[in-house]
């Protein structure tokens, strides 16, 4: 019976991390340290924790994207970039699909994965509670805005 053994390299360049005095380390970005300079797209904040804004990171971005209860971002995509997202808390929809007719729901404890050059509506479906998750996108935070569209088009969806 063979057994399989991972190996990992352990080499490569990492010359483009460094810091001045040439070592390169982990980088943190302290709570309230966050870059809050991103691109937004209507009542969808987008706070950045690993950003090549501040970070020597030149090929992921991660934040926090956040809506107040009952607020919306406008219909965006994300270019080029990849998007993964994970909820931490609250009720959130994406509507997505011709005029925005088509919509997935997700809860606390949900992920979900947008495709590059996706148009959709991020919204927050509670009047009471904010809706939080954390995002991952390739290569960057790229955001374009698209033309907005009227609340009453989007199933169910309501401000606070």
């Amino acid at each position: 019976m063979s057994q399989s053994t991972t190996e990992y390299r352990l080499d490569g360049d990492n010359s483009i991390y460094a810091q001045a005095d040439g070592k390169v380390v982990p980088v943190v970005t302290r709570a309230g340290a966050e870059d809050t300079n991103t691109a937004q797209s209507g009542d969808c904040i987008r706070v950045s924790g690993v950003s090549i804004q501040h970070t020597p990171a030149t090929k992921i971005w991660f934040g926090q994207v956040s809506n107040t209860p009952g607020y919306r971002s406008l219909p965006h995509h994300h270019g080029e970039a990849e998007t993964g997202g994970y909820v931490l808390r609250g009720h959130g929809r994406i509507y997505f699909g011709e005029n925005y007719s088509e919509f997935i729901d997700m809860k606390a404890g949900d992920w979900v994965f947008v495709p590059p050059f996706m148009p959709h509506v991020e919204a927050n479906m509670s009047i009471t509670e904010e809706l939080v998750w954390l995002t991952a996108r390739t290569p960057e935070n790229l955001v374009v805005n698209l033309e907005d569209v009227a609340d009453e088009t989007l199933a169910d969806y309501r401000r606070a």
